[in-house]
């Protein structure tokens, strides 16, 4: 199974959503993340790459761009807006029904809030709101 998580820049959400998802191991699930306006081959950001650290989860990041390859690489995608969500179905056809927003995937209002800019604290919070969320989706996916 092949999980795609997608942000904005891909230096915080998705980089660390797909830390937590690879952080659990699971056999014959491969993890990727990109960004619907990434600059390719930039490190997640210090305040993501800290709060990694902290969880002892892989810290090795270089953003990518959504591109038609990981889409078609992708079982599951899922965006942490409704506004990631419409850009990729938009642009990218085949990823209808594939597409998911992470909370509305499991049926949790709202989105994940970007904590770009925000301090290691802020990301701290993301990071936990990822986890529970993430714990979620896996147990509906599995």
């Amino acid at each position: 199974m092949n999980i795609l998580f997608v942000c904005t820049g891909n230096t915080c959400r998705s980089p660390m959503a797909a830390a937590i998802m690879a952080g659990r191991d699971i056999e014959g699930v491969e993890v990727r993340s990109a960004g619907v306006f990434a600059m390719p081959g930039s490190e997640a950001s210090s305040q993501a790459r800290e709060v990694l650290k902290e969880k002892s989860l892989p810290v090795d990041h270089r953003s990518s761009q959504v591109s038609n390859e990981l889409v078609e690489w992708a079982d599951y995608i899922f965006t942490m807006t409704s506004q990631h969500k419409m850009l990729l179905e938009n642009s990218y056809p085949q990823s209808v029904g594939k597409t998911h927003t992470l909370k509305g995937f499991v049926e949790q209002p709202g989105e994940i809030s970007d904590p770009f800019g925000g301090s290691v604290a802020t990301y701290r919070e993301t990071f936990e709101e990822l986890q529970e969320v993430i714990e979620s989706v896996w147990k509906k996916i599995k």
